[in-house]
């Protein structure tokens, strides 16, 4: 972006931005200087009847485009976005603070959800059953549920959208997102990507406003018929309330504290770094990120020092500094969130083996320090809670018993990883820990392609791949009688 110029975000609806005509107006930050970028106004309650009429008009119109149109629209949107990734990407970076190459990385791996679920939902096959009597047909058609509301997360405003919207829309639903209220135009950046490659007005819209004044309303929409949300588990649980009174369908991704689990016959140098790596991404804002270090007694020490001399090497910035490898937290409240759980695990006996607190030289800007934590006690808030940011408890263990034991412990089963040359451990650990996602000797764990999603508190349905479109439509059963 040119000047780094921040464009005041607005509503989207019908296909063209609306100033929303709510009294509140809301303050967009720079996490990397605490400066005012810009400002919105929040829909008002005549806004939001707008919205709805236009995505029931969008919805009408989007079911009965064939699926090969739907498909050629969302592989327009996969282009325009890469075509306009440095931009938007730029965008990202300014409203969350992250690097910018894994600002535009985001905006490409939006990209790729768009290319898969236009062509999986060509693949939407409806079926036939065999009847019990002759002059019967039994013929089950997939619908689109209708309007699908989005709650989109600050961590990845971008990526979350696409995975999201792509699958909604291959299905042939309308979509309303809600942005995060620290990233509205990166949100509306990609609405129109969207809109400029050709898909209808009304089928994707976008609306700014406080959970009060724009969720509960929509919530209480019987238009509404599906949600999906990203977030935490305490307001998963809300939305399960208030979803009932209509009987929504939800999709929920919440809370993780994944579990990474390093067996003795792992290379505990090359783990090491790639966890230093993996932890510290988007500042450890990661809902998969590895947040609990599991690691067998026999290699704890080569790991731990492998971890924490990579994490000592990490240079903070301005996510537009070259050479800057991790940035600031996105909000001041994420920050006052890590430095707590820091200094509880310090009280109980903690060793601070890296970082630890706020970097010298920048006194503005909401940074951590990448942190390391040795000797952690179990009393320590921080297995009660997801930390959600640069902190990384060592938690060394005598058994591969020991080690599942540990890393099911907590209400979360998000994501998990697990390092161990041996196929047996790799076979039996992977089944018995109790997440939704294992990265095997990798600390990867989602792809456009493949199913994404949790259990336990983390939530439930899934995101991505042919389950994640799944979560759109329903079964009609056509029972004909020939005779």
């Amino acid at each position: 972006m040119s000047g780094r110029k921040y464009p005041n975000p607005s509503l989207f609806i019908n296909g063209r931005s609306v100033t929303g005509r709510g009294a509140k107006e809301e303050m967009v930050i720079d996490p990397s200087n605490e400066e005012v970028l810009g400002s919105y106004r929040s829909a008002a309650p005549e806004d939001l009847q707008e919205l709805l009429d236009s995505a029931a008009a969008g919805f009408e119109k989007w079911r009965r485009t064939s699926a090969y149109e739907r498909c050629e629209i969302l592989h327009k949107v996969a282009a325009a976005l890469r075509e306009n990734a440095q931009e938007i990407g730029s965008l990202l970076t300014l409203e969350t603070g992250k690097i910018l190459s894994e600002s535009i990385t985001e905006v490409r791996g939006a990209a790729d959800h768009f290319d898969w679920s236009g062509e999986e939902g060509r693949r939407l096959y409806g079926y036939t059953v065999p009847a019990r009597r002759a002059e019967s047909r039994l013929r089950v058609e997939l619908e689109p549920l209708g309007i699908v509301f989005a709650l989109i997360p600050w961590n990845f405003p971008l990526g979350t959208s696409a995975r999201k919207v792509a699958p909604a829309l291959a299905a042939g639903c309308s979509v309303i997102l809600r942005p995060p209220e620290e990233a509205p135009a990166t949100v509306e950046a990609f609405v129109r990507c969207c809109q400029e490659a050709g898909l209808p007005p009304g089928v994707l819209n976008m609306v700014l406003g406080s959970p009060k004044d724009v969720v509960e309303p929509l919530m209480a929409s019987f238009s509404v018929r599906a949600v999906t949300f990203t977030g935490s588990t305490r307001v998963g649980k809300i939305l399960i309330q208030q979803a009932a009174d209509t009987v929504k369908h939800l999709v929920l991704e919440l809370g993780g504290h994944a579990p990474a689990i390093v067996l003795p016959d792992a290379d505990p140098k090359k783990v090491g770094v790639a966890a230093a790596r993996a932890k510290f991404r988007n500042a450890g804002q990661v809902c998969v990120s590895p947040s609990r270090f599991i690691v067998h007694e026999k290699i704890v020490e080569p790991f731990t020092q492998a971890m924490v001399e990579e994490t000592r090497s990490i240079k903070l910035g301005s996510g537009f500094d070259a050479g800057a490898q991790m940035g600031p937290l996105t909000t001041a409240r994420q920050r006052e969130r890590v430095e707590r759980l820091v200094e509880d695990a310090r009280s109980k006996g903690a060793r601070i083996l890296a970082g630890g607190q706020r970097p010298s030289g920048f006194n503005r800007g909401f940074f951590f320090e990448p942190t390391v934590l040795g000797d952690v006690p179990d009393t320590a808030l921080i297995f009660e809670e997801e930390p959600f940011g640069p902190v990384a408890p060592i938690i060394p263990v005598r058994s591969v018993q020991e080690a599942v034991e540990k890393a099911n412990a907590v209400k979360w089963g998000l994501a998990g990883y697990l390092f161990t040359s041996s196929l047996a451990d790799a076979t039996k650990v992977s089944e018995a820990m109790q997440v939704g996602m294992v990265g095997l000797n990798t600390f990867a764990a989602a792809a456009p392609e493949a199913p994404f999603g949790g259990v336990k508190e983390s939530g439930y349905g899934r995101e991505c791949g042919l389950e994640g479109i799944r979560e759109f439509v329903s079964s009609k059963l056509i029972h004909t009688d020939i005779g």
